[in-house]
């Protein structure tokens, strides 16, 4: 295996549950009633994969598959739709109270939308769910993708009208490019991270993923989990479900861990330092997790991550892969889920913990075992097609 697994505990979970409320259950509600009101919204599948469950010792093992969602392969429209459709409704004077799909198309906002270019920085999945919402809703949207992106993204991302290229920089430098692009041109930076001075929008796109998190937990019904696994690229999604599983689960709240690849692990490296500051990764940040493949956190992923996280993981990039694979073949009756780099990566971890005796001490300390309800998210399917069929080509 080229590169290691490090792992963090975090000595600092909290029980204030009110620093959760941005994004607790009553937030999610409102935001996933928004969501309801587009036409393309259904919930996504959460799979029960019995066969694989009992195969590594676990009681329950359940993946929340995103890559239906809204026809876009991935779970970042959702933040991309609910930010956008806030930033709507602030500028027309909408309440936010009658925001809905419907009210967008009205000719007020309509006005104000044909007006309006979006520029973001996006691996791939946020752009595109970025241009969809521009398309839908009658704005213009620019995108810029980093060195090294997937061809396919980018023309994934063109296809819904966006004007979309592959600069020469990195992730991080790419969202600078396009906030200095926003404030020369008079367009607006919709970014899934966030610094001093830019907390709103990034917090809209997170309050956007509780979607998801909030279908998940409707769909276990009476089963509790008692393990969450969430990728982290800037920590926007897995900071803004972390903190709504902290505000639902309360006392009965679920041990959380945090998987980043070992290229890009910026969030792993803020909990390990343990030092109040945030720390960032340079270079190409060279990882098949495009989707994670971000050098500095998300200001407030890491509030709520460094609140109500329990552990953070550093690992490799063939724990992704392994991933893809375990997924794209399953056993028994279970489901065949189509994951890619970055969605799969959480499920690869978990297999690598329950069948890797060297990694028996963190497996105990986090207490996972024959009792316990394990959660996964698949944020992606097969979104740069080409690297899935390589990968899932080869053996597990």
């Amino acid at each position: 295996m080229d590169g290691e697994i490090t792992h963090v505990s975090n000595a600092h979970c909290s029980d204030d549950w009110s620093v959760a409320t941005p994004f607790g259950v009553r937030r999610a509600k409102r935001v996933r009633a928004f969501h309801a009101s587009l036409p393309a919204y259904r919930p996504t599948v959460l799979w029960r994969l019995d066969g694989l469950a009992a195969k590594l010792g676990v009681g329950a093992l359940f993946v929340k598959d995103e890559s239906t969602r809204f026809g876009l392969n991935a779970f970042k429209g959702l933040g991309g739709s609910y930010s956008v459709g806030r930033l709507l409704a602030q500028r027309a004077g909408v309440p936010e109270s009658d925001l809905t799909f419907g009210r967008l198309l009205q000719d007020d906002v309509r006005e104000i939308a044909k007006g309006l270019t979006i520029v973001t920085a996006t691996d791939g999945n946020h752009g595109r769910g970025i241009a969809w919402t521009a398309r839908e809703l009658g704005a213009s949207a620019v995108v810029y993708m980093p060195k090294g992106s997937s061809l396919e993204r980018l023309e994934n991302i063109r296809a819904l009208g966006a004007q979309a290229e592959i600069v020469d920089m990195n992730y991080d430098d790419a969202v600078r490019l396009a906030a200095k692009h926003a404030e020369e041109r008079g367009w607006v930076l919709v970014q899934d991270t966030a610094w001093e001075g830019y907390e709103d929008i990034p917090t809209w796109i997170m309050q956007g993923y509780t979607t998801l998190a909030l279908e998940a937990v409707e769909q276990l019904g009476e089963e509790v989990p008692t393990h969450v696994f969430l990728q982290a690229g800037v920590g926007a999604m897995s900071g803004a479900v972390t903190a709504f599983i902290a505000d639902r689960y309360r006392e009965s709240r679920p041990v959380v861990v945090i998987v980043e690849p070992n290229a890009a692990d910026c969030v792993y490296r803020t909990a390990a330092a343990d030092d109040g500051e945030l720390h960032t990764v340079g270079g190409d940040l060279d990882t098949i997790m495009a989707g994670l493949s971000c050098g500095e956190p998300c200001s407030i992923g890491w509030q709520m991550l460094s609140r109500f996280a329990d552990c953070f993981v550093s690992v490799p990039d063939e724990i992704a892969e392994r991933g893809m694979r375990v997924l794209a073949r399953p056993v028994g009756e279970d489901a065949l889920i189509v994951s890619g780099e970055s969605g799969a990566v959480t499920t690869g971890f978990v297999v690598e913990l329950m069948t890797n005796e060297a990694l028996a001490g963190l497996r105990d300390a986090i207490g996972l075992g024959p009792d316990s309800k394990v959660l996964c998210v698949s944020t992606e399917g097969d979104t740069d097609h080409e690297s899935y069929q390589r990968i899932v080509g080869g053996d597990c």
